[in-house]
């Protein structure tokens, strides 16, 4: 079903950077747009250019801030039609390189994992007052089949798949939808001089929004369609297309 994104409240993680912040650009215009980041001054920064915009501050790798950001959100606004979980980060160095800090761990599976949970959790009551709502997960290629490097990232993208196709579920005969976007490598300051054939931040973030408007259950973007496509039909060859990455 289709969904106009216009007069929504909509609340978006990570939006002072990167698809995040080309969200933004696409979606402030229209609609009353909560931007969440741990930047102060990069939010302020939103601000300035969106008066209309509003931002809460919370470290996305903290449930404690989490918690705090979503009860400010549900008591300003009551009723939320869209909860766009973008916030995502990527520590690139291999369990075996000598500089692998092993207290990255935890906060990268906060923020790209725990902390979505915790977050969709404390915004459900908020989002069951529409008559139609959507929780929009950002997740990746890498969700379905991983690469050497990067290996907290694609195992915590690879529970963000299933945690998705988990809650649709359970939501199923609700108001709220459970949609997700499946992304390619990305220009973005996270990938920097990082791969090649990447697709920039506004056309992820414009291929995102279209998804969301058309109310693709699992969008596919760019090279993931082929991903998902090979590991229907050669998925040992697709596996280790991935692995040679």
């Amino acid at each position: 079903m289709a969904l106009k994104l216009e007069g929504l409240t909509i609340v978006l993680t990570g939006g002072t950077s990167g698809i995040g912040r080309e969200m933004v650009e696409l979606l402030a215009p229209a609609n009353t747009l909560v931007v969440l980041g741990r930047d102060a001054e990069k939010l302020s920064d939103v601000v300035k250019e969106f008066p209309a915009a509003d931002t809460v501050l919370a470290d996305l790798a903290n449930t404690n801030s989490i918690m705090v950001a979503a009860e400010k959100i549900t008591e300003k606004y009551g009723n939320i039609d869209v909860l766009i979980n973008n916030a995502a980060m990527q520590y690139e160095p291999r369990f075996t390189d000598p500089d692998f800090d092993p207290g990255m761990i935890q906060r990268e599976i906060d923020v790209n994992f725990t902390n979505v949970c915790y977050l969709t959790y404390a915004l459900l009551p908020a989002l069951t007052k529409t008559s139609r709502s959507v929780i929009l997960n950002i997740g990746s290629g890498l969700g379905l089949a991983a690469k050497p490097a990067s290996a907290i990232y694609c195992a915590s993208k690879g529970a963000l798949n299933i945690f998705s196709q988990s809650l649709r579920y359970q939501l199923e005969d609700t108001n709220i939808s459970v949609q997700q976007a499946l992304l390619p490598m990305v220009e973005t300051p996270m990938t920097a001089g990082r791969g090649s054939g990447k697709i920039s931040a506004r056309d992820a973030a414009s291929r995102i929004l279209a998804g969301l408007s058309k109310g693709v259950t699992d969008n596919d973007i760019g090279k993931v369609k082929l991903l998902r496509r090979m590991l229907r039909i050669a998925p040992s060859i697709a596996f280790n297309i991935m692995r040679k990455s």
